[in-house]
């Protein structure tokens, strides 16, 4: 069946119509990315209308079955409003799901985008086969989407898997307005903010490490160079990149003791350095969580990985419109 999957962010907002079938979720035609920044939400809502209308057309007079909208939180996923997301600034109040079926007579359902990537990472990615199952972002921040017993659990107020929220420590960068938080620990932002703080103790010892030439680069320096550095085998790269796989399996023995699930996937940073993290994690949870849990348990890089933001939206529509049409 087709279906079209709109994701709104706060860098660029996007629509993909796709064609979710027993092979999976294949997206057939992608609308031009808009920069959020450039259009205010009225004018964003009205130009992704058209990119929708355009779907339509492509096609070929096909039934469209759905909408799915992909958004970072708060918001209500049961009225379908946006309730000011820190990363959209204006975007108060806005009912978009009401807004899209009015303008283009299609059903729509509006999702956190942490949650949205967790259903695509549980029927098509990592998680695939799975009743329970956690998908923690680890990218920019720090959210995670709950699958439990088969169903995707948003929680009373659509804020159920803000484990970033989570106090690890109580000093440590500062992420999701805590200091030690688990996003603190465990994102793009927290990574840069301890490896400032680390390099600069460096230099206060009178040593002038690789990983950053000059005080100066200091507040320029970002976890994808951390990254980068860590597996060229730079030490204090893989020092701070041990100090946050150490506090990711603090976080992590805490969701497996809790929720008990088959599988955690983790996208983003930890895909991409897992090697250099994963190591240190697993000594924390070897340590600290049930056995029975832990061998229950799998950690899982995600494996839809950079394309899970193409098709989030589009199996946000497969789920509300019955996983048994498509799977």
């Amino acid at each position: 069946m087709l279906v079209i999957g709109i994701d709104i962010g706060g860098t660029k907002c996007a629509v993909n119509l796709g064609e979710l079938s027993h092979n999976g979720a294949d997206v057939i035609h992608k609308c031009e990315v808009r920069k959020t920044a450039v259009y205010s939400p009225a004018e964003m809502l009205e130009a992704l209308a058209r990119d929708v209308r355009s779907c339509v057309e492509k096609g070929n007079g096909q039934k469209i079955e759905g909408i799915g909208i992909s958004c970072g939180g708060p918001l209500d996923s049961r009225t379908g409003t946006i309730l000011s997301p820190p990363n959209l600034p204006g975007w108060d109040k806005i009912r978009v799901t009401e807004y899209f079926q009015r303008e283009t007579g299609i059903p729509a359902w509006l999702c956190n985008d942490a949650n949205a990537c967790a259903l695509a990472e549980w029927k098509l990615g990592a998680g695939k086969g799975t009743s329970s199952m956690i998908f923690i972002t680890f990218g920019t921040g720090l959210g995670a989407g709950l699958i439990l017993d088969n169903r995707l659990y948003a929680g009373v107020c659509d804020m159920a898997g803000e484990i970033g929220h989570i106090r690890l420590s109580d000093y440590g960068p500062a992420g999701y307005g805590k200091m030690g938080s688990f996003e603190g620990f465990c994102s793009g932002g927290g990574i840069a903010q301890l490896a400032r703080s680390m390099i600069r103790e460096e230099y206060q010892m009178g040593r002038k490490p690789e990983l950053c030439g000059s005080t100066e680069e200091l507040e320029r320096l970002t976890a994808a160079q951390v990254g980068t550095a860590a597996k060229d085998g730079d030490p204090l790269a893989r020092e701070i990149l041990k100090r946050v796989g150490l506090q990711l399996g603090k976080g992590l023995s805490v969701l497996m003791d809790i929720l008990n699930p088959e599988c955690i996937v983790i996208g983003s940073i930890f895909v991409r350095n897992c090697d250099e993290i994963w190591p240190y994690a697993q000594e924390v949870i070897e340590r600290e969580t049930l056995p029975a849990v832990r061998g229950a348990c799998r950690i899982l890089p995600s494996r839809l990985s950079e394309s899970v933001g193409d098709i989030a939206g589009l199996v946000v529509a497969g789920y509300h419109l019955g996983w048994e049409e498509w799977i």
